[in-house]
């Protein structure tokens, strides 16, 4: 009988220990900054340039909160080229041994023409199709709360947070996509932070240690 609470025993503390090291793996995310489709300050669709300081500073984030992968969407070939440029400096060239902390974060970045590219290669990867979640600081009847995202991510299933430049990610990709991310809120009515700091900001909210 001793041998039988033994053996129960080591379940139990198998089965904790199991449930430790699941709370504790970082959720599948990945990041999306997306140059094409924007949209103007008239609501028309565009394409926006891309800009150094955005690659470097969301690459960071990424990698402080255990994103996945930073993926960069540009259908235009030199702006596509411009950032192949910098992330090879910094991930194999001159830079990658002046400072190897910001090698392993531009590590991150893949740069796609496509949006659908992005989520074809995570599907491979993570064998399943990933929920897209679009962020806007607009408000919007049909968005997700940050507790809710928060508790959802925890399933292990893939997620893409969508971030727009210029002046947002147009109409019809919003459309499509599954969630909205609700609009982050300040102390004040003044609402237009840059890209960099809102995707450090939902980071830290979705997947940050309380």
């Amino acid at each position: 009988m001793a041998g039988g609470y033994s053996k129960i025993n080591r379940w139990k503390r198998q089965i904790e220990t199991e449930e430790k090291v699941k709370n504790n793996m970082l959720p599948s995310i990945y990041i999306t900054l997306l140059h094409y489709p924007v949209q103007n300050k008239k609501g028309e669709t565009i394409g926006s340039a891309i800009t150094n300081l955005d690659l470097h500073d969301i690459a960071r984030a990424s990698k402080t909160y255990g994103v996945k992968a930073f993926y960069v969407i540009t259908p235009y070939k030199e702006q596509k080229e411009l950032a192949e440029k910098i992330v090879l400096h910094w991930v194999k060239g001159h830079g990658s041994t002046y400072n190897p902390t910001r090698k392993k974060a531009l590590e991150l970045i893949k740069i796609k023409k496509t949006f659908k590219e992005a989520v074809d290669e995570i599907k491979i990867k993570e064998k399943q199709q990933p929920d897209i979640i679009v962020t806007s600081a607009k408000k919007n009847e049909n968005i997700i709360s940050y507790p809710l995202i928060r508790s959802k991510i925890k399933d292990g299933s893939p997620y893409i947070f969508v971030f727009g430049t210029a002046w947002g990610i147009s109409a019809n990709f919003i459309q499509k996509a599954d969630y909205m991310l609700e609009p982050i809120k300040g102390n004040t009515d003044y609402n237009h932070l840059s890209v960099r700091s809102a995707v450090s900001i939902i980071l830290d909210r979705i997947i940050g240690r309380e």
